[in-house]
This record gives structure tokens, sequence and C-alpha cells, in this order.
């Protein structure tokens, strides 16, 4: 099963999106979406599961899902710290106990496993800001075994 990931969109759709998730079975949004619309677009690729982040209001989505795919838990939330998480954070993991926690709002790649659990940020597929890389990410999954490639805008 292949997974995409994105995050920090603000409002931006990539033309390249739809080619680089051709052929994903569902879509992680680490949030600050932009508008609903957005979400649609995505949609048509794919399912996706999709968190509120700092920037977002008026979308019906959560702050924090947990979402089982191909035998990994996966834990979405758009402000994570992963060496000093905040309390909200680690009650999460702890309860949840996510093989993956998918993350945002850095709008910097990092792929990482802290204390037994995989923290994992896209980067940011928003139009350009501060001078950093564009980047989504497909996470190859099969059971026990995860792979990553990040892909830049």
């Amino acid at each position: 099963m292949n997974i995409g990931l994105i995050s920090d969109t603000h409002n931006y759709f990539d033309p390249k999106i739809e080619a680089l998730f051709k052929g994903v079975h569902h879509i992680l949004h680490a949030g600050d979406i932009g508008m609903p619309a957005l979400l649609g677009r995505l949609r048509k690729i794919a399912p996706v599961t999709a968190v509120f982040g700092n920037t977002d209001s008026n979308l019906a989505v959560k702050e924090t899902e947990i979402i089982q795919l191909e035998g990994a838990k996966f834990m979405i939330h758009h402000i994570v710290d992963p060496h000093s998480p905040s309390g909200i954070v680690r009650e999460l993991i702890k309860e949840h106990a996510p093989d993956v926690v998918v993350f945002g709002h850095t709008h910097k790649p990092f792929d990482e496993v802290v204390r037994n659990v995989r923290f994992f940020n896209p980067g940011y597929a928003g139009k350009l800001r501060f001078d950093l890389p564009r980047s989504l990410a497909i996470l190859e999954c099969q059971p026990g075994n995860i792979q990553s490639r990040l892909h830049f805008l």
C-alpha cells in the first residue's frame, strides 16, 4: 500500500501533486490545509485523512487523527516536536502507541525514530516560503516495513 503524505498546502494545490500521488491508496494531510476545496481535490486522487493546523479555520477535520493502514498505526497531528513533545502529544502517543506520527508546521522534511516511534514530516507543499524547498512524501507500506520517498515540488 502506498500512502501519500502532505502538509502545509496553505490553500495551494500544486499541479504536480496529482501525478506524484497517482496510485497512492490513501493520503494523510498534516494540517494548514487552506480551503475545504483543496481536500476535495485530494479526494479525487485517494481517500484522505486530514487534521487542522494553526492557520486553518472552518474545516470539518479534527486536531488529531489515528488511522490503521496496512498493519501500521498512524497518528496525524500538525504541531509536533519529536524530541520534546507537548503534554497532549505525549499522552496521545502513550494512549494510542502509533508506529508513525505524521506532522507538519515546520515546513522542513523530517524522518527519524525517537523513543521507538517514527516521526515523519513531509515538508510543505504550499507556495514557496522562507526559501525552503517544497516537498511531499510517499510511504510504501508492507506489514512490518515502511519505506519513504521524498519528492520535491
